[in-house]
């Protein structure tokens, strides 16, 4: 999952396809960029289209689990991936893209939580 980093106008946690809260659809911009980084069986949940922050709340579960599985895999490569035949340069390069997607999924994980903040603060 590749997603552009920041706006830095609103954090460095902000992700830039959000638009700024109180702006003009911004909420749409919110649940568009949420839906994406959940499975599309969840997005099309009436539920999460009505309810922009339960939406966040489960892309937010959405991405811890995938923390979890790519530290996972992260941790367990040296000694399984030599099972499976790959030689010690493609291991290598397992482990760089699974340590740099841990990176990237903690990144979104806080625009998420930022997200989410900011749709709770709108539902009130």
């Amino acid at each position: 999952m590749t997603m552009p980093l920041t706006s830095t106008s609103l954090g460095p946690d902000w992700p830039c396809q959000v638009k700024a809260p109180g702006s003009r659809d911004w909420e749409r911009s919110a649940v568009t960029w949420l839906r994406e980084l959940v499975p599309a069986r969840y997005a099309s949940y009436p539920a999460f289209a009505r309810h922009p922050a339960l939406l966040a709340r489960h892309a937010q579960i959405q991405v811890e689990h995938e923390i979890r599985v790519a530290r996972t895999a992260l941790q367990t490569s040296r000694a399984d991936l030599p099972r499976l035949g790959l030689h010690e340069g493609a291991i290598e390069h397992t482990i760089k893209m699974y340590a740099a997607e841990v990176m990237q999924l903690q990144h979104i994980a806080r625009s998420v939580r930022a997200v989410a903040r900011a749709l709770a603060g709108t539902s009130r």
